[in-house]
């Protein structure tokens, strides 16, 4: 029995590990996931929205797989919906363009 008692003291680290990694690591990443795929189903006509390149644009059309994002006054370009990282919402209020002290 004692043998067997050496072998799970030495798994034992090994085990607590793959849990911490799946607690820390794999689980968050999930929920990441989840979130942004619902985010992109909910996008709709006239959201305002980042680009992972840190483009700002409004939404003026939505397909399946892009969305039609205007990022100037009559310039449309078309994004894959993937690369949308940020929904803002219509109200959000504009940083102060105070001058710094």
């Amino acid at each position: 029995m004692s043998g067997l008692n050496a072998q799970f003291l030495q798994l034992a680290p090994i085990l607590l590990m793959v849990v911490l990694f799946y607690f820390m690591l794999i689980r968050p990443q999930q929920k990441r996931a989840k979130e942004h795929q619902a985010m992109l189903t909910n996008l709709k006509r006239n959201d305002t929205v980042v680009l992972s390149s840190g483009v700002i644009g409004k939404i003026m059309r939505v397909e399946d797989k892009e969305v039609g994002v205007e990022i100037a006054t009559g310039v449309t370009v078309k994004v894959l919906k993937g690369m949308i990282t940020e929904v803002r919402a219509k109200g959000d209020p504009a940083p102060a363009n105070d001058a710094k002290n």
